[in-house]
């Protein structure tokens, strides 16, 4: 077992190296004031936006992080920390424990990666988590000179302003961010974000007329914490943007009337244990006559086959006060488990609307899928990726087959 872990063990080790480095840059920049330390931030960004490699400007921007945080949050990274950090930069996922202080770990490589001014993301299980953590987490990037965003749908979005104040919330690490638009939380340096909005903001801006409409910004780097839930358990979870169908709702009603001409034995036979209808010869040339469609099941036709199915299946299995009522101009289903109706329910592929058509009420279309993204297929867009959690070595494997990450246990 312990030949297992030589690998992990060996880069903690080569990570403490580099600790060691930051920790001497210490000295010199607690000396600093304020305004000094800025300035060195400053500098460090306009390095990073001529393409330094960050490599290069890690110990330098890991070492202003953690003095920011201790002069405004009262928080000094341990070594271990510093280590996870730079694990979280390589793009990897960081196992620790929990109660190592991850939002503290994920500051390091956020504020790193977010020099070059190409925007990153934090990515949270829940709302609730992307607000505490942008407030608390806020006074370290601003001193640094970094602006910060959250977009957490119905529940806001916010940029992070010392000089906003929320007296009426509860939690003092809330307070400090001001409501701003979509666009404003995007355009900071650092946002923190769920999972669900950032996949649902992307598949907007694919569907926006012009660039103007679009929020994102390119996937550039993004830490995802609860790595585990989110790219594993959730990840072929879709994201659908739903719409009207825009298709005209009166070929319903005429595949309804054909219907009700259709004579049970003679026009089509009745399935009721598979709860099924089918036309016979008789009545397949009767729908073709008057249809106008040479041949109904030509795979040309398929769409149309299917309708006329529905509006069959309409008139010959379902049946008012039995398995629906008409209340308000509007089908409504009964359970035939429980005779309770199922006021907003909608049977599926066109047969709702076929009963409305054979009730005479107006025909609600369907809803289609206008855009849509399973979380996996999201996150693998980013240039570069890693995650926290306090267990990923059982997926391991997994983490790397689908995403190309790797597992780094840190101590």
């Amino acid at each position: 077992m312990r030949n297992l872990l030589d690998p992990n063990e060996r880069e903690v080790k080569r990570h403490l190296s580099v600790a060691q480095a930051i920790n001497g840059l210490e000295p010199e920049l607690q000396a600093l004031d304020d305004s000094a330390l800025r300035a060195r931030s400053d500098e460090l960004r306009q390095k990073a936006q001529e393409d330094h490699d960050l490599d290069e400007l890690l110990v330098e921007a890991f070492a202003l992080c953690r003095e920011a945080s201790r002069r405004t949050i009262g928080l000094r990274h341990f070594d271990v920390q510093l280590v996870g950090g730079i694990v979280l930069h390589q793009g990897k996922i960081a196992e620790m424990k929990t109660g190592e202080g991850k939002t503290l770990v994920a500051s390091l490589a956020l504020y790193l990666n977010a020099l070059p001014g190409k925007g990153v993301h934090l990515v949270t299980v829940n709302d609730y988590l992307a607000r505490r953590d942008a407030g608390w987490m806020g006074p370290i990037y601003h001193l640094l000179g970094m602006s910060v965003g959250v977009n957490v749908g119905t529940a806001g979005t916010y940029v992070y302003d010392p000089e906003f104040l929320d007296e009426t919330h509860p939690d003092p690490r809330l307070q400090h961010l001001r409501p701003a638009t979509k666009k404003e939380a995007y355009e900071a340096d650092i946002t923190y974000a769920t999972n669900s909005e950032l996949a649902f903001d992307y598949l907007r801006d694919n569907m926006a007329r012009d660039l103007a409409q679009c929020m994102q910004r390119e996937l550039n780097y993004a830490i995802v914490d609860e790595v585990d839930s989110i790219l594993i358990d959730e990840a072929r979870t879709p994201h659908i943007i739903s719409g009207q169908s825009e298709e005209s709702t009166e070929k319903y009603y005429q595949y309804a009337r054909w219907a009700a001409r259709l004579a049970e034995g003679e026009d089509y036979e009745v399935d009721l244990k598979h709860k099924s209808a089918s036309l016979t010869e008789t009545g397949l040339a009767k729908m073709e006559r008057w249809t106008g469609i040479k041949n109904i099941y030509d795979l040309e036709n398929v769409i149309e086959a299917h309708q006329i199915n529905q509006a069959l299946k309409a008139k010959a299995l379902f049946l008012r006060d039995r398995d629906y009522l008409v209340k308000d101009a509007e089908i409504v289903i009964v359970d035939e488990f429980t005779g309770r109706t199922m006021p907003g329910r909608r049977w599926s592929d066109g047969l709702h609307q076929a009963v409305e058509a054979k009730e005479g009420v107006k025909v609600q279309q369907e809803q289609k899928t206008i855009a849509t993204i399973t979380v996996q297929n999201y996150f693998r867009q980013y240039d570069k990726l890693a995650g926290m959690t306090g267990t990923a070595v059982t997926e391991a494997e997994e983490f790397h087959k689908i995403y190309g990450l790797d597992v780094v246990v840190i101590p």
